[in-house]
């Protein structure tokens, strides 16, 4: 069975995740936002009370608060590191991001690989699909656990609205059409964790989101 543990980390109200296997103890992080020593004990304080192996760190996206804690983890835990190809410019300028906020960062990791779409991995018995949802960034994707019917839904939809098209690389058709196509055709009961804010299910937002009742 997956456990997911959401914490809220930075200026930005961030959500990172922890996806991990009861029986295996395999972990993924997901989005590590944290920025200061308190939120990294926070995060380490929960894998060490669980004894979890953490087996990859993803980043659905490279926005700044999605990335702040990608070295920390690397440097911690040493697990696969994953982004979307797409997004590598937004990576390599985490500085330049910071900076627009007023805000610095030690500058993040090189991924060990790229997200393919094409490609599952897997937690203890539990598989991923990556699914293409460009729109919000170049290169972002979505989480989809099959079995257990929940998605990491990054910053492509959230509980009643959508992701920013204001920021560098964003396209508001291409969002719109990422969510018709790859979100919104997953069965209704499918659990959504967003990157901020609360979770939600698809068929929720079919019926309740006002962005996407247009």
């Amino acid at each position: 069975m997956l456990v997911v543990k959401k914490f809220v980390f930075n200026i930005f109200y961030e959500n990172t995740y922890l996806i991990w296997d009861e029986a295996t103890k395999e972990c993924a992080v997901i989005d590590a936002g944290c920025s200061n020593k308190a939120e990294e004990g926070e995060l380490t304080a929960y894998v060490n009370k669980h004894n979890l192996i953490v087996k990859y760190h993803i980043n659905t996206h490279c926005h700044i608060d999605h990335v702040m804690g990608s070295k920390f983890i690397k440097e911690k835990y040493n697990p696969v590191y994953m982004i979307p190809k797409l997004d590598l410019p937004l990576l390599e300028r985490a500085d330049t991001q910071a900076a627009a906020f007023g805000l610095s960062i030690e500058t993040p990791p090189k991924p060990d690989k790229f997200i393919s779409t094409d490609e599952t991995i897997s937690i203890g018995g539990s598989e991923i699909k990556f699914l293409n949802t460009p729109g919000h960034t170049p290169g972002e994707v979505c989480l989809y656990f099959t079995k257990e019917k929940f998605c990491m839904t990054g910053d492509v939809l959230f509980q009643k609205s959508i992701g920013r098209t204001d920021l560098w690389g964003a396209n508001y058709e291409s969002l719109i059409d990422s969510i018709n196509t790859q979100l919104l055709t997953l069965p209704d009961d499918v659990l959504i964790y967003p990157g901020h804010g609360e979770s939600s299910k698809i068929g929720i937002e079919k019926m309740e989101n006002p962005f996407l009742l247009i």
